[in-house]
């Protein structure tokens, strides 16, 4: 069989142009946007980037989903701004006498938030879009309209630490009641004991290797939209807090500035699975998530309140990102250095504290009895 040679671009018909680029990817589909302008042009078309998104977040296939991110300018301008994770290189270097003297620097009023630009914001304004996939399997897709137990401004939520459960709210708003399993069909490998899997730890690598985590975040009034996931995990816990349990996070480093003393936050993201069944004659492994939540902590590992929560959320969806996977794990793994060294140094500071109560103690009790006698 022969093949006739391509004079050039403008020969090809642009429905065949069209079929060529609808089987790309997002990155590829922009690369080669780039090469021609029968390629440019065409590529510009809404339909090309719905697909991207749909096997890329098979959660943007519905309805709901599909006006709201029309709402926010087309898909194509969608994926510009979720396929990059959010990189924060602006982590501010370890000093103890800065932290140590926030407390007595800032105000209530400045630590807690300014409550008419907290007013600004409503709970409502937030959509989450979550995708998890293993091993380019997508094995859970759910969407959560609202922040959940957020009524009134006056309420607990505001004050409290905030905290989202996907599992335990998306049910409300969605007819997916299914578990999210994974097992030997989806690619696991089997686990054959728990003391076997405690020694090689065959199954947790398989999972962390290939279990992919995104988090979308969406703004409604501000039109913008992030992912607040860093896509695979940056760290995890086998045997937590049982040794069915395999536990992972994922996360990214968010800026508040003038909203909060540390300046920036880690948006943490946990992923849990159980083993639901082990593997014989009759049964197949099978690992259950358990629990998919998101919260915000600071640089003493203290829960951010749901009135800053929300503050350092809106923030966020303004991040420089980047499609660089190491830019984004060097941002995170920089937050967690400077977060050990506070931490070491609160507790030398508080071991320099209690020797010197413990000093003070016997000094007294030495004077007392000198006095005494």
């Amino acid at each position: 069989m022969s093949v006739s040679s391509v004079e050039s671009m403008a020969s090809l018909s642009s429905d065949l142009c069209y079929d060529i680029l609808k089987r790309l990817d997002g990155a590829t589909l922009a690369s080669a946007a780039c090469t021609c302008a029968a390629f440019c042009s065409i590529s510009r078309e809404e339909r090309l980037w719905e697909n991207v998104c749909s096997s890329m977040w098979p959660s943007t296939n519905r309805d709901d989903v599909k006006n709201l991110i029309s709402s926010l300018g087309g898909f194509k301008k969608f994926y510009a701004d979720c396929f990059p994770l959010i990189v924060n290189k602006e982590v501010p270097e370890f000093h103890w006498n800065d932290y140590y003297e926030y407390p007595q620097e800032w105000t209530e009023a400045e630590y807690y938030g300014d409550e008419d630009e907290a007013e600004s914001i409503s709970p409502s304004d937030f959509v989450s879009i979550v995708d998890i996939r293993y091993k380019d399997k997508t094995i859970c897709s759910r969407v959560l309209w609202g922040i959940p137990n957020a009524n009134s401004f006056n309420g607990w939520f505001y004050n409290c630490p905030f905290r989202v459960d996907l599992l335990a709210y998306s049910a409300i708003n969605d007819d997916q009641t299914d578990e999210v399993t994974v097992s030997l069909s989806d690619g696991l490998p089997p686990i054959w004991s728990m003391e076997r899997e405690r020694k090689d730890g065959k199954v947790w690598q398989e999972l962390r290797d290939g279990i992919r985590l995104s988090w979308i975040l969406v703004n409604k009034k501000t039109k913008k939209a992030a992912n607040l996931s860093s896509w695979s995990p940056i760290g995890g816990q086998r045997h937590w807090p049982t040794e069915n349990d395999f536990l992972l996070r994922f996360g990214s480093v968010l800026p508040a500035k003038d909203i909060l003393p540390c300046q920036v936050v880690e948006c943490i993201l946990i992923m849990k699975f159980r083993v639901a069944r082990i593997e014989d004659e009759e049964t197949h492994t099978t690992l259950k998530l358990t629990e998919l939540s998101m919260q915000l902590g600071d640089m003493e590992g203290s829960h951010v309140n749901g009135r800053n929560s929300l503050l350092v959320l809106r923030e966020a969806l303004s991040c420089p990102r980047s499609k660089n996977y190491s830019e984004a794990l060097e941002s995170c793994q920089l937050y967690s250095k400077v977060q050990s060294e506070l931490k070491e140094e609160k507790m030398r500071y508080e071991n320099r504290l209690d020797t010197l109560w413990i000093l003070g103690s016997i000094a007294a009790c030495v004077t007392f009895c000198l006095y005494c006698l």
